[in-house]
Parts: C-alpha cells; sequence; structure tokens
C-alpha cells in the first residue's frame, strides 16, 4: 500500500522541514514501505525557501487529490502576526482530504490558526512555544517535546525535529523495524535522549510587568550563586512570601523557587560550555552540589551534565582528523563477520516527548484527564 503525503509549503518556507522528513519518507521506500510525496503550494509551481532554494514542481490545491497525510512545514513567518489567510484557507481544504495532520516547528501556528489543536497537546520550536501558548491559550503547549501524538494530528519541535516526526510516522504505518533501520541509515536517534529544553537558550522567561519583580529578576539573573530562598526575595521586594508567590504565579506562571532553580541551570549550562568542571559549575550557579546539578539537568533538560556538554562544547572532536603526532588506533581484522547487533525496541515516545524522568514546566495547565 502506498500512502501520499503532502507537504505544504510557501515562499519563506524553512528547506529542513521538508528535505528533512521527506528523506525519511524515501528510506522508507527503499525498504519497500512505498510513500508517494508531493508538494502543494497555495498557487502551484516554483517556491523560494528561506535558504533562497527553490522548490519547483509543487501542485495548487484542487491538483493534490485524495491524501494519507499532510505535513504542514514551518518558516519564521507563521509565528509572526498577521496570520497568513490564504495558507488558513489551503491548509484548511487539504486538512479535510487527510487521515492524518503533522506540522513541523511553526506549521503548528496554522494549525492552532484553524482550531484543530484546540484541547490538544501541541510542540513547536521551542523559541516560539511561549508565542504558540499566549496566542492560542486553549492548546496545551509541550515545551520541551520533540513531537506530541494528539489524535490524528502530529506535531514537533522545530527544524530537524522533523525527522524525528517523520520516523515517528513510519513507526506507526510500519512498526519500529523498519523506523530503526531508517535511523540507522540516516545515523540519527531512533529516539533522541532528551527533549528540545537542551537546546534552548539561556533564561528565555518573558520580562516581568511589575515594577516590583523586575529589579528582583535582575538581581538574581546577575548572582544566581547567592542567598535567593523565598524569605530573602520576599524582604528584598518587601512583600510577604505569599505575596511574593501569587505575583511569580500570575505574571510567570511558575513559582520563585523554580523560576530561581533554572536561572541557576541557565548558568551552570553556560558554565560547562566556558570548560569548568561539574563540580565548579554546580558551585558557582547556585545549584551546589554535583547531585543538585544531575537532578536539574534531569529535570529540566532530560539528560546528564556530562552528555549536555559533550554534545554542545565543540564539533571538533568528532570531526577533526588526529594531529601531527597523533597515536591512530591499529586496525584489527576480525577473526569473523561482524554483524550489526539489534538494539532492544525503543520504547513509543510519550506524549510528552521526553523521558519519565523529566518534569519540564509547561506554558499552560495540564489538560483534563
Amino acid at each position: 500500500m502506498t500512502r501520499r503525503v503532502a507537504f505544504l509549503v510557501f515562499d519563506g518556507v524553512t528547506l529542513l522541514d521538508v528535505s528533512g522528513p521527506a528523506e525519511v519518507l524515501h528510506q522508507a521506500g527503499r525498504l519497500g514501505h512505498p510513500y508517494e510525496l508531493l508538494l502543494v503550494s497555495p498557487y502551484g509551481g516554483d517556491v523560494t525557501t528561506a535558504s533562497g532554494m527553490v522548490l519547483g514542481g509543487t501542485v495548487a490545491p484542487a491538483d493534490a487529490g485524495p491524501l494519507h497525510t499532510l505535513v504542514v512545514a514551518g518558516g519564521d513567518r507563521l509565528a509572526g502576526p498577521p496570520p497568513d489567510e490564504e495558507l488558513l484557507a489551503v491548509a484548511e481544504e487539504l486538512t479535510g482530504r487527510a487521515e492524518r495532520v503533522a506540522s513541523v516547528c511553526t506549521g503548528a501556528f496554522v494549525l492552532a490558526g484553524l482550531g484543530l489543536l484546540d484541547g490538544r497537546r501541541a510542540a513547536t520550536h521551542w523559541r516560539h512555544a511561549p508565542t504558540l501558548a499566549h496566542r492560542f491559550p486553549r492548546v496545551y503547549v509541550e515545551p520541551d517535546a520533540l513531537y506530541v501524538r494528539d489524535g490524528r494530528y502530529v506535531t514537533s519541535a522545530g527544524i530537524s525535529a522533523g525527522i524525528d516526526l517523520a520516523l515517528g510516522l513510519v513507526e506507526d504505518d510500519h512498526g519500529p523495524d523498519v523506523a530503526r533501520s531508517i535511523a540507522r541509515e540516516l545515523v540519527v536517534f531512533l529516539q533522541r535522549p532528551g527533549g528540545q529544553s537542551q537546546f534552548s537558550a539561556a533564561v528565555s522567561t518573558p520580562p516581568a510587568r511589575s515594577d516590583l519583580l523586575r529589579p528582583l529578576m535582575a538581581a538574581v539573573v546577575a548572582d544566581p550563586s547567592g542567598d535567593h530562598s523565598l524569605s530573602v526575595l520576599a524582604a528584598a521586594a518587601a512583600l510577604s512570601t505569599r505575596q511574593l508567590a501569587r505575583l511569580f504565579r500570575s505574571e510567570l506562571d511558575t513559582t520563585p523557587a523554580r523560576w530561581v532553580e533554572r536561572v541557576r541551570l541557565d548558568r551552570a549550562q553556560q558554565l560547562l560550555l566556558d570548560g569548568h568542571s561539574i563540580t565548579a559549575a554546580a558551585l558557582h550557579s547556585g545549584l551546589g552540589s554535583d547531585e543538585s546539578l544531575r537532578r536539574a539537568f534531569a529535570r529540566h533538560l532530560g539528560t546528564t551534565p556530562s552528555e549536555y556538554r559533550r554534545r554542545f562544547t565543540t564539533t571538533r572532536t568528532t570531526a577533526e582528523p588526529p594531529r601531527s603526532g597523533t597515536p591512530r588506533l591499529k586496525r584489527r581484522a576480525p577473526s569473523a563477520p561482524i554483524r550489526p547487533v539489534n538494539p532492544p525496541s525503543a520504547p513509543t515516545p510519550s506524549r510528552s516527548g521526553s523521558p519519565a524522568s523529566a518534569a519540564p514546566e509547561r506554558f499552560c495547565r495540564s489538560p483534563p484527564r
């Protein structure tokens, strides 16, 4: 059975939002599980991507025919006002034909704009997650998820997370063994360790409106390792602890303790990238101990300090050849043919898209169970 998959594209679309998932589906076809791929744009013809490269041969919606899956690609323009009414109309027409609807990155703004994500969980790029939650308060935004499946709708985080989403679609259609084979071919994880919070920039909390909170927050960011207990913060703001807690909740939708921990974690991340040891990063960030640092990383980022440093410090470890004079490993002839060993089946990603031990802060309340 060949499944028809349409990518909704437009001028300014992010190329990798299209090419990444498309390559996953192409690889599935090479394994005997074909997908028919087509590009759909509002008027058909050529579409210029954000990088300046041109996608040719797109068809108009009227020529798209029946669809199994629609993938709405992303682009920076989708996250900014005003909404693209023309693109919304095209998406509405195509979603009505598709059995399954997916979005990559800011493509979630299109689905949310049509009301299709109301009362559902959804993901988008970490940079745009607060905007999506603010603009569409009926959508339960999962800021740490790489991708989220809710009913017939599947939404993913930014850019390369479209590959994770496509692997999930292939697994739904053909099982984990096929998805795993594709992941190996593309040299990617079937299920990436950690969520997208590990990629986000430091301290992305929106600025407080209150004149009481702004100087308080600035003082914490300037010296994360200081004494920032609830009582100390309340005294600095000349408020009771209850008043301060209510102010944090109304302004930032979090607690003082959680916000301070996040600031300290951001500082620890930067210290690790600057070459400090785990112990030094824990001490100078205010988290205190190695164990506290590890717990904060697990809770917010779904990874460990060592793994984070290994992934984000430099590309030179694997990309550069050995320097002159560096001993090389000797080749050893195997005594028998080496066969690839299939690892245990990776668990299906949870709706939160992150390990069970991680509990990233949401941008909006938890949906009713």
